[in-house]
């Protein structure tokens, strides 16, 4: 093998490590949210997964660049970006007190889903009849993990369903940005509205932590969320977004794993075919993307 050709693989590997490290730490996220949400409001959770998260985008951004990188020339879109995946994040740190982390992470997986029907009347894209198949093979597949009319239904699930689609728009906004304003001006209002927003909210429902572990689980959030979307970044340079993108549902094996630890239990039977069936729709419009482009 070429010398290059041994760098191209070294990269896809980079790229495949950096996504499977994101999708590791976003589960451990979760399971700390699922843990606190038994002492603590969400509302003071979300919080500090925001303000966190932003503290970490300042100490390292600032420095560089200075107060000017909060300059934008789309500042609808980027405080509608914000506002998002502030929403996204509320409604999935809800349902996770009552949705086991394998389930929640099967539904999340719909975001390609309504990316791929948001794109025609948002930016234009045409969906071809491949992908529009694999849009509804995803929700039978969602249908399946839900199980809407059985007993074991869980209303909760639909927050992550909203979830999943306010992140959906949230990525809309953040290719139309994406052109227009600089990667690490748009890192920062992805943190800053939803901080702002929930520092108004938070003395309301405020509960003095009981313990310094419990504050340190707290600090904890906002260091993983911000490292697991900065590996997810840094996976996208090093290849291609159809070959790194499938990597993303490692966050399954993830899951599963931190759910068991929290509560002994393993996913059902139904929760795994689900999974699967979304995996699959997931994986079939990634490819079709790449070929389309």
């Amino acid at each position: 093998m070429s010398e290059s050709g041994q760098d191209a693989r070294r990269r896809l590997w980079l790229g495949i490590f950096f996504m499977c490290v994101a999708t590791t730490l976003f589960p451990i996220m979760n399971g700390i949210v699922q843990v606190l949400s038994r002492t603590y409001p969400s509302e003071q959770i979300i919080w500090a997964r925001t303000a966190g998260h932003l503290a970490i985008v300042l100490l390292l951004v600032v420095p560089r660049y200075g107060i000017g990188i909060l300059g934008t020339r789309r500042r609808f879109a980027q405080v509608s970006r914000s506002l998002l995946l502030l929403g996204s994040t509320t409604l999935f740190f809800f349902a996770v007190k009552d949705v086991p982390l394998a389930k929640a992470a099967s539904i999340s997986f719909m975001t390609p889903f309504f990316v791929t029907l948001l794109a025609l009347p948002m930016l234009g894209e045409k969906i071809d009849p491949r992908r529009l198949a694999a849009v509804i093979v995803g929700f039978i597949g969602v249908l399946v993990v839900i199980r809407p009319g059985s007993e074991v239904f869980q209303a909760a699930s639909l927050l992550i369903v909203g979830s999943a689609f306010c992140y959906a728009v949230y990525q809309i906004f953040t290719r139309q940005v994406a052109g227009v304003d600089r990667p690490e001006t748009s890192v920062m209002y992805s943190a800053l509205i939803g901080t702002v927003v929930m520092s108004f909210v938070v003395p309301f429902v405020w509960v003095t932590p009981d313990s310094s572990a419990d504050v340190l689980l707290m600090l904890a959030l906002g260091g993983l969320g911000a490292g697991g979307h900065w590996c997810v970044a840094k996976a996208m340079t090093y290849g291609q977004a159809n070959v790194i993108s499938p990597f993303q549902y490692w966050q399954m094996i993830g899951s599963v794993a931190v759910g068991y630890i929290i509560t002994g239990l393993f996913p059902d039977a139904f929760t795994w075919l689900g999974a699967g069936i979304i995996i699959a729709a997931g994986i079939t419009i990634a490819v079709t993307e790449s070929r389309r482009r």
